[in-house]
């Protein structure tokens, strides 16, 4: 590539460490592409550089082709064969092309080198380079293994990451080792499970002593009961046995719609499914027909007190006017007058759940209703249905004061 002979070469990098020394102490060499060169010419332009003043020998990977098990060779063969090494300190510099240069890295270390050239997130030339927090962490994590250490300071390497990750503009991928949204985020059952009941089940590193402030419990389809109280109880609420089993069958409805369940949609599901007063309507079974040029209508199955299903079906101005006409007939509540109907999104997103909040009036009465899903039609025919529901508690109660003759 020089047009030189190894002869020449060797001597270009000689003079070139002479020339450092003669200006500093600490001088380090690295002869490029180390994992492709002739072993034994390697060694001497080692050698060579050391006897020159060369204080550090950096090996480098340059084009991220060599395996770990090559690598350390390399290395070893560096340590027992190069009769000055003990005046330098041998250092690696490895890419990730082929996704090697962490191992490589600590391939090189278990086989004598004492220092490594790496980066935060794992930046580099093309696929990157050797990343730190892997590095430092599998040092530290695994001691046993490697019996070696490291001065780092662990516990900023959460924030050290997020720095350079907003000046660089490039984002951490959440399945990055260490620092990694979800390098600490559960979301298998078998998992949250075990982690609540004793950390280090599934966790080998505790996330706090790189920077994170805990693990986190990822609620997804995959969520059994024990997180989701878990959760729940985090948010302040309390659930009996039979409460939790109804809310968790609604969060497993809702998971299989989202990739996650929020804290947001936590709420709504719980003040949405628990009640502290008995549901006279409840809906079985709603569907909608609307579209461009096409009349919108609703067909509803009720359940009434528990026992009777009535089943109705409306024309209506919008596919919600049709399931409130729809519903109507079938509560027997044709007067009923909706007042007020509002809608938002419980969290952002396509998948968020929608609420829907409806005020009602009926013979002087006024009742209010809520309602969330991720179906924003099915969410207001419950909010209708929690307002009627409420509307029967009072007249029942009027029914109870009134005098008897």
């Amino acid at each position: 590539m020089v047009g030189k002979t190894p002869d020449q070469v060797l001597q270009m990098a000689v003079d070139a460490v002479a020339r450092a020394k003669s200006h500093c102490d600490d001088v380090e060499f690295s002869p490029m592409d180390a994992a492709r060169t002739e072993p034994q010419y390697l060694l001497d332009v080692i050698e060579a550089t050391i006897e020159a003043g060369a204080t550090t020998i950096n090996i480098p990977d340059t084009v991220g082709y060599a395996v770990p098990d090559q690598f350390g060779r390399i290395i070893r063969n560096i340590c027992e064969k190069v009769p000055n090494v003990d005046q330098a300190i041998i250092s690696v510099h490895c890419h990730d092309d082929l996704g090697m240069a962490t191992i490589n890295a600590l391939e090189a270390l278990r086989n004598g080198a004492r220092q490594v050239e790496c980066t935060v997130n794992g930046l580099g030339e093309r696929a990157g380079n050797t990343s730190l927090e892997e590095v430092v962490m599998a040092v530290k994590t695994r001691g046993d293994y490697f019996d070696l250490y490291t001065d780092i300071e662990t516990r900023e390497i959460v924030n050290t990451s997020r720095l350079v990750s907003r000046l660089m503009g490039i984002v951490v991928p959440p399945n990055k080792p260490i620092v990694g949204a979800n390098a600490f985020a559960h979301s298998s059952g078998i998992h949250q499970d075990g982690v609540l009941k004793d950390r280090e089940n599934f966790e080998i590193i505790d996330p706090r002593s790189v920077g994170w402030e805990e693990s986190s419990i990822v609620l997804t389809a995959r969520s059994g009961r024990h997180a989701l109280r878990h959760r729940l109880e985090e948010l302040g609420f309390q659930l009996s046995q039979d409460e939790l089993n109804i809310a968790y069958e609604r969060f497993v409805k809702v998971a299989d719609k989202k990739k996650e369940v929020y804290d947001e949609d936590l709420m709504a599901i719980v003040e949405d499914e628990i009640r502290d007063f008995p549901m006279r309507f409840a809906l079985d079974y709603l569907h909608t027909v609307s579209g461009t040029g096409t009349i919108p209508s609703a067909t509803v199955r009720i359940g009434i007190d528990g026992k009777d299903h009535v089943q109705e079906s409306a024309w209506g101005d919008g596919p919600v006017d049709a399931t409130y006409r729809a519903i109507k007939k079938a509560t027997d509540n044709t007067n009923t007058k909706v007042e007020n109907y509002t809608i938002r999104g419980v969290t952002g997103g396509a998948e968020a759940m929608g609420e829907v909040t409806v005020n009602v009036s009926c013979n002087g009465r006024i009742s209010r209703g809520r309602g969330v899903s991720t179906d924003i039609i099915e969410a207001s025919a419950k909010a209708f249905l929690d307002a009627l529901n409420r509307l029967a508690i009072q007249q029942d109660s009027h029914k109870e004061r009134e005098p008897t003759v």
